[in-house]
C-alpha cells in the first residue's frame, strides 16, 4: 500500500451496488440481439450433437456449443449465485490487500492473476480423461464437461475460493476444522493429503506414458528445465519484472527444443542417450519432482507458469481455431458399443459412475477446491473479480476437456484402441495390436499394420502401439487436425512434439506446484505436534516433508508404470474417485459455510452437486472394492491373481510372467486399500457437514469463522471488461497523485 492518508482524500473503493444493479438490469437491443444470436447458436449445436445419428458429424458443432453455453452460464447462472449466495463486497478489504507482505499476501492484477490460477488447477485431469471417455462416444463426456462444469465444478471452484478470502485465504482443511470440528477436521486433512499423493502420482504417470520410449519427446521436455532455470534467472537479475520479454525468449527457446528435438532423436548418439524405458523416466520425475519442490518458487515454478500459462490457453485456442477452419469430421458414434457395456479395454466398468470419476477434471476437480483454497485467495484484490477468477477459471478448462475429447474422437478408432489398450492385451506390437483391435468387433473399424506404421512414421516415433495415458493419442489428435490447416503430413511429426510438449507442460506444473502444496499440507499436519514444521522457512523440516511427499506419490507411480494392466488404464479410476471424493469433502464445507450465513432458500445451489458428487462416487468406491469382476473391482482381481500363483501358473490373462502376476496384486492391494480409506474419510467429512448444517437450521449461526471486516483503501474492476460505471471509478483512481496510487502486483 501506499503512504497513510485518510479515506475521504481516496475515491470509493467499489461501485455503488445499485448502481451496478441498474448496469445489470439494463438491456439495449443490440445486448438482447446479442444475446439471443449467443443462445441460438449453442441451441442449433445441442441439437445436432443430440439428435443426429448419421455417419459422421462436424466438429465445429462441439465448439460452438460449449462457448455459447459457457458464456450464458457465466452471464447468467454465476451472476445468479454472486448474488443470492456470496454477495461480494467491494468496500470491504481482502487479505491480499489488509495481509499485504509482498510474498503471500499481495494485490495482484485479475488478468495477471486469471493466468496464475488457471495455470495451477489445470493439469492432466482436462487432458487425459476425456481422452480415456472417449471409448464410451461422443456424447455422454460431451454432456458430462459441459453440464457439470456449470452446475458443479465452477460452482465448487467459486465458492471455495469466496470462503477462504473471507477467512484470510485458509486452506480447504483448515476450514473444514473450523467448520466441522475435531472429527471432521481431522478426516478432512488426512483425505486431502492422502488424495494429494495420488492426484501427483497420476499426474506424473501420464508424463512418463508420454515420453516413454520417445527420444524426441524426452530431449524436448529435459530442455525445458534449463530453459526455465533461465527464464527465472533472468527475471530475477537480468531484467526484472520484465515478464513479456523473458516469455517471448522463452517460447522461442521452445520452439527451438521441439524443432532440434527431431535432429537429436534421428542421430545415433541422440537415439542411444534419449530413448529410455518408462521404470527410468519416472525415477527422473521423481528426483525432479523433489529438486523443484524445495528450489525458490522464483527459480524454476515462477517461470513455468508464466511458460504454461501462455502455452495452455494459446494452444487450446489455436485448437479450436483449427477445428473451425479444418472442420473435421467425427465419424465415433454418439454412443459407443462400450456405452452399455462393463469390458472397455481402455476403462472397464459401467457408464455411470466411471464416466464421471474418468472425466474429473474439466467437469468437477477436488484438486482445485485445494488451489482456491491457497495461493489465489490470498492474491485477490477485490471480492466481486472471485466470480471471473473461480467460476471463469473453471470454465475455460472445462472448454480444455472439450478440445481434448474432439482431438481423440477424430482420429481413426482403430487407431484409438490400438493406442489406449495395455501392451498386455496388444503384445506391444503392430502384429499384436491389430489382431486385438480387430477381434473387438467394432462396427466399421478394420485396422491394418500399415495404418499403424505409417501414423508412427509421421509422427516420428517408433511405435504408437499401446502408448497408454491419453496425452499420446491427443497428441496424435491434434497433429491430426493441425497438420491439415497447416504444413500437411510433413508436418505431423512436428505437431505431435509440439503436443506432447504442450502436455508435458501443462502437467509438469502441477507436479512441481502439487508437491509444493502438499509438503505445506504436511507441515501445518506436523506442526500441530511439532511446531516447528508450521514454520515453512525451515529448511530442514521442509527437505524432510517433501521427501515425505514424494516418497508417497513416487512410490504409486512406481506401482503405475511396473502395471502390466496398462498402469494408466487401471490407477485413473482411482484418480478419478479421489479427486471426486475431495470435491464432494470441498462442497461439503461450503454447504455448512453456507448454512451457517442462514441462507437455506438458496442451499441448493451447493446440495445439488453435493449430492451427485458423493452418489457417484460412493459407487464408484464400491464398484472398485467389492465388484465380484477382476476388471472392475481392485480385491477381485487380486484374488484371481493371488489364486493363480499358489496354483503354479506362470502367467495368467494379462499378465504374461510371474513377475508381471505378482506386479498385480502388490498395485491392486495398494489400490483397493487406499478406495476403503478414501470412502471413509469423506464420507466422515459430509456426515459431520450435514449435522452442522442441521444444527444452523433455521437461522443460522453467523460468520464468526471470517476475519474482521478491514475497509478498503483500493479499487479496480471485476472482470476482464470494465462496465462504464467501473471506467469511471477507474480513472478518478487514475488521476490520484502517484504517491497515493495503490502498490499492486503486475507478474
Amino acid at each position: 500500500m501506499s503512504t497513510p492518508t485518510s479515506q475521504a482524500q481516496l475515491p470509493p473503493a467499489g461501485v455503488d451496488p445499485e448502481v451496478l444493479e441498474a448496469e445489470d438490469k439494463k438491456w439495449t437491443p443490440m445486448k438482447i440481439a446479442i444475446w439471443v444470436a449467443i443462445a441460438l447458436i449453442g441451441g442449433i449445436a445441442w441439437g445436432v450433437l443430440a439428435i443426429s445419428r448419421g455417419e459422421t458429424i462436424n466438429a465445429i458443432w462441439f465448439v460452438f456449443a460449449a462457448v455459447a453455453t459457457y458464456l450464458i452460464a457465466y452471464r447468467f447462472y454465476s451472476k445468479y449465485i454472486e448474488k443470492k449466495i456470496t454477495q461480494p463486497d467491494d468496500f470491504r478489504a481482502t487479505p491480499a490487500e489488509y495481509k499485504s507482505n509482498g510474498k503471500d499476501f499481495m494485490p495482484t492484477d485479475r488478468r495477471v492473476l486469471f493466468g496464475h490460477h488457471f495455470a495451477a488447477i489445470a493439469g492432466a485431469g482436462p487432458l487425459v480423461g476425456p481422452v480415456l471417455a472417449a471409448q464410451l462416444g461422443y456424447l455422454p463426456g460431451t454432456l458430462w464437461i459441459i453440464i457439470g462444469v456449470i452446475l458443479a465444478g465452477a460452482v465448487q471452484d467459486y465458492l471455495v475460493m469466496f470462503f477462504s478470502m473471507r477467512r484470510g485465504g485458509r486452506s480447504l482443511g483448515q476450514m473444514a476444522r473450523e467448520e466441522l470440528g475435531l472429527i471432521g477436521g481431522t478426516a478432512a486433512l488426512l483425505a486431502t493429503l492422502t488424495i494429494m499423493i495420488i492426484i501427483v502420482a497420476i499426474l506424473a504417470l501420464v508424463v512418463v506414458n508420454a515420453l516413454g520410449e520417445s527420444a524426441w519427446g524426452v530431449y524436448s521436455v529435459a530442455l525445458t528445465i534449463p530453459i526455465a532455470l533461465f527464464m527465472g534467472i533472468y527475471l530475477r537479475y537480468i531484467r526484472p519484472g520484465k515478464v513479456m520479454e523473458i516469455s517471448v525468449i522463452g517460447f522461442v527457446l521452445l520452439m527451438f527444443a521441439i524443432i532440434s528435438g527431431r535432429w537429436v532423436a534421428e542421430s545415433e548418439w541422440g537415439s542411444a542417450l534419449f530413448h529410455l524405458d518408462r521404470p527410468v523416466i519416472a525415477w527422473a520425475i521423481i528426483i525432479y519432482g523433489f529438486v523443484a519442490a524445495v528450489l525458490p518458487v522464483w527459480l524454476l515454478l515462477a517461470p513455468r507458469d508464466y511458460l504454461s500459462t501462455f502455452m495452455k490457453i494459446g494452444v487450446i485456442a489455436l485448437l479450436a481455431i483449427a477445428i473451425i477452419v479444418v472442420r473435421p469430421e467425427i465419424s465415433v458414434p454418439a454412443f459407443s458399443e462400450y456405452a452399455s457395456r462393463t469390458d472397455g479395454p481402455v476403462v472397464a466398468g459401467p457408464l455411470f459412475p466411471f464416466l464421471f470419476v474418468t472425466i474429473a477434471c474439466g467437469a468437477l476437480s477436488g484438486f482445485h477446491a485445494l488451489i482456491s483454497s491457497g495461493t489465489t485467495p490470498k492474491l485477490v484484490e477485490k471480492e466481486r473479480q472471485t466470480r471471473f477468477l473461480g467460476y471463469g477459471g473453471m470454465l475455460m478448462e472445462s472448454f480444455v476437456a472439450i478440445m481434448a475429447l474432439v482431438a481423440a474422437i477424430s482420429i481413426d478408432r482403430g487407431i484409438y484402441f490400438a493406442m489406449n489398450s495395455s501392451a498386455a492385451a496388444t503384445g506391444g506390437t503392430v502384429e499384436g495390436a491389430v489382431a486385438f483391435v480387430n477381434s473387438l468387433g467394432l462396427v466399421g473399424v478394420n485396422l491394418t499394420p500399415d495404418v499403424l506404421t505409417e501414423l508412427a512414421r509421421n509422427v516420428g516415433e517408433e511405435s504408437v502401439v499401446s502408448r497408454t495415458g491419453g496425452a499420446p493419442t491427443l497428441a496424435v489428435g491434434i497433429a491430426h487436425i493441425m497438420n491439415q490447416w497447416f504444413g500437411g503430413t510433413a508436418m505431423m511429426g512436428f505437431w505431435y512434439h509440439f503436443a506432447i510438449m504442450f502436455e508435458a507442460l501443462f502437467i509438469l506444473t502441477a507436479v512441481d506446484a502439487g508437491t509444493r502444496v502438499a509438503r505445506f499440507m504436511l507441515q501445518d499436519a506436523l506442526g500441530n505436534f511439532i511446531p516447528k514444521f508450521k514454520d515453512t522457512s525451515w529448511r530442514l523440516g521442509a527437505w524432510i516433508c517433501t521427501a515425505l511427499m514424494v516418497a508417497g506419490w513416487g512410490y504409486i507411480l512406481i506401482l503405475g508404470v511396473t502395471d502390466p494392466l496398462g498402469g494408466i488404464n487401471t490407477f485413473f479410476p482411482l484418480f478419478g474417485i479421489a479427486n471426486q471424493l475431495l470435491a464432494a469433502l470441498a462442497l461439503a464445507v461450503v454447504m455448512t459455510i453456507v448454512a451457517r450465513r442462514g441462507n437455506f432458500k438458496h442451499l441448493w445451489v451447493v446440495i445439488v452437486p453435493l449430492v451427485f458428487a458423493t452418489v457417484v462416487t460412493t459407487v464408484a468406491s464400491l464398484y472398485k472394492i467389492f465388484s465380484p469382476v477382476p476388471a472392475i473391482g481392485y480385491w477381485a482381481q487380486n484374488a484371481a491373481f493371488r489364486k493363480a500363483l499358489d496354483e503354479g501358473k506362470e502367467s495368467f490373462g494379462t499378465a504374461k510372467t510371474v513377475e508381471a502376476m505378482e506386479a498385480v496384486v502388490r498395485n491392486t492391494t495398494v489400490q483397493g486399500t487406499l478406495s476403503i480409506i478414501f470412502l471413509v474419510l469423506t464420507l466422515t467429512v459430509i456426515v459431520t457437514a450435514i449435522i452442522a448444517t442441521i444444527r444452523s437450521f433455521p437461522n443460522g449461526r453467523g460468520d464468526e469463522t471470517e476475519d474482521p471486516v478491514v475497509e478498503s483503501r483500493i479499487y479496480a474492476p471485476a472482470g476482464v471488461i470494465s462496465s462504464p460505471a467501473e471506467k469511471e471509478l477507474e480513472k478518478q483512481w487514475a488521476n490520484l497523485p502517484a504517491e497515493l496510487q495503490p502498490t499492486r502486483a503486475k507478474h
